[in-house]
Order: structure tokens, then C-alpha cells, then sequence
């Protein structure tokens, strides 16, 4: 991994990815590629079994690079390699066949947004709000991934007025699952991460490609799915090594095999 733009910290099975360019973060065309090739990578580590993304300091991710953005449009070609770059640093972490935990530490906007609507939880700490700004800066775009876990009116007036929804009425509605204050955001995140990364290797990577999955199709459909996948799990080791620990009364330990 580079390590420049976007650093990573593996420990104890869990990969701590910070974003980290300066000032806010923005999606430039070699932060964009980084983000990519990281979680890429981290895709392929056999020992990561938890990720948590982050960013520097007290922002999260402003978005787009707007002083960059507008000479994008000189360069043929360019304006569709740039879109191209943003929406797959969403997919490769929405992708991702281990969990990943958004820990919020400050404004997420625009493209910044990508990361959170792709992690699987969302924690964020009081400083912390959501926002499209594109309104007001002569840009489009996220409507299609608010909506999956933004309610209708509100995502509406998200996009519609650039209002930016503060952690705290975030947390109040259901759409994050903690609201702390900035100094103990890594902890809870962490906190969650081990929790996390002491389950089977396996059974996350089943977990992952289930919610990746079966959102899409019919409820008949996708219980048939899950089950394949139960009748999948229970084949590997790690399903035998969970059932004896639970009879034993002891830890189950894994491998770092998928």
C-alpha cells in the first residue's frame, strides 16, 4: 500500500484506514486512486478481518476537489475517468468481503458521503454532520445513495437545500448507530471493530456477501440464498471449531481463512 494519501494501520485483525490529505480530505484524482487500491488490497490481506475508515483531524471528507474540478472539463475524456474514480471508491468499499465501520470525526460531504453510505455501520462523533452541497456549487450527485438510508423527506431536503444534518439528529432518527464526543470516537469505533474481529473469518465473509446481496432481490429469493450460504458455512472448519467452543464454554479461535 502507498501510505501517502491514505494511511493504514493493521493490528489485531482489524485495518484502520485514515484519510489523510490535506486540508479536507478532498477527492482528487490521486486520492481517489489510492482509496481504491487500498481497500482493494485489503480485500486480498487474509489477516484483516474488521475495517474502520476514518479521516484527519476534525474532518471526515469534504468531497469533491472543487479547485481542481475545474479544469477536469479541459481534458478530453477526463470528466468520465473523474466520475468513474468517485463511484468506484464506494464500490470498493461497499464491496468489501469484510465489515467496514465509518467512524465519522467530522463534515462528511458530497463524494464524501461515499464512505459512509457504503460502510455497514456508522458511528460519528458531535462535531460530525452529512451533507450535499451540490446545490450550491454548480454539481450534481448522491441522490441515489442517500435515499438508501436517508428517509424520503429529509434526503429530499438534503438535496434540495444543501442542509447539512448534524451527528445528533442523525443518531435520533436511526440512521447511525452512535453519537460521541470527538475524543472518544476511535475508542467506540475500535470497541466495535474487536468485537467484530473475533468472529469467523468465514461467517463474515458469507455475512457480507448476504447483505451485499439478497437487498435486491425478492424475500423468497433471497432466504434461498442465505440458506445456501448457511449450508456453505456450516461445511467449513471454523463452523465445527464455534460449536465445540460454545459446548466447551471458551473462546473460539480462528483461522485466517476464507
Amino acid at each position: 500500500m502507498r501510505n501517502n494519501l491514505i494511511k493504514v494501520d493493521i493490528a489485531d485483525h482489524i485495518a484502520l484506514v485514515k484519510m489523510d490529505s490535506p486540508p479536507v480530505n478532498a477527492y482528487s484524482r490521486d486520492f481517489s486512486e489510492e482509496m481504491i487500491e487500498t481497500f482493494d488490497e485489503l480485500n486480498d490481506t487474509p489477516e484483516v478481518r474488521c475495517i474502520v475508515i476514518t479521516g484527519r483531524e476534525k474532518i471526515f471528507s469534504a468531497g469533491a476537489d472543487i479547485k481542481n474540478r475545474q479544469a477536469i472539463g479541459d481534458i478530453k475524456g477526463e470528466t468520465y475517468r473523474h466520475m468513474r474514480r468517485a463511484r468506484e471508491v464506494s464500490n470498493s468499499i461497499m464491496e468489501q468481503n469484510r465489515p467496514v465501520i465509518a467512524a465519522v470525526n467530522g463534515p462528511a460531504l458530497g463524494a464524501g458521503m461515499g464512505p459512509v453510505i457504503a460502510a455497514d455501520i456508522i458511528i460519528a462523533s458531535e462535531n460530525a454532520v452529512f451533507g450535499l452541497p451540490e446545490i450550491d456549487i454548480g454539481l450534481m450527485g448522491g441522490v441515489s445513495h442517500i435515499t438508501t438510508i436517508f428517509p424520503k423527506s429529509l434526503a429530499r431536503r438534503m438535496v434540495l437545500t444543501g442542509y447539512r444534518v448534524p451527528a445528533a439528529e442523525a443518531y435520533r432518527r436511526g440512521i447511525i448507530e452512535a453519537c460521541v464526543p470527538l475524543e472518544d470516537l476511535m475508542e467506540e469505533a475500535m470497541k466495535l471493530a474487536r468485537n467484530i474481529a473475533a468472529k469467523s473469518p468465514k461467517a463474515l465473509s458469507l455475512a457480507k456477501r448476504a447483505i451485499n446481496t439478497v437487498g435486491s432481490m425478492p424475500l423468497r429469493e433471497g432466504y434461498r440464498f442465505e440458506q445456501n450460504l448457511t449450508n456453505e458455512m456450516t461445511r467449513h472448519e471454523d463452523s465445527k471449531e464455534a460449536m465445540r467452543a460454545f459446548i466447551e464454554k471458551r473462546p473460539a479461535v480462528f483461522k485466517d481463512s476464507i
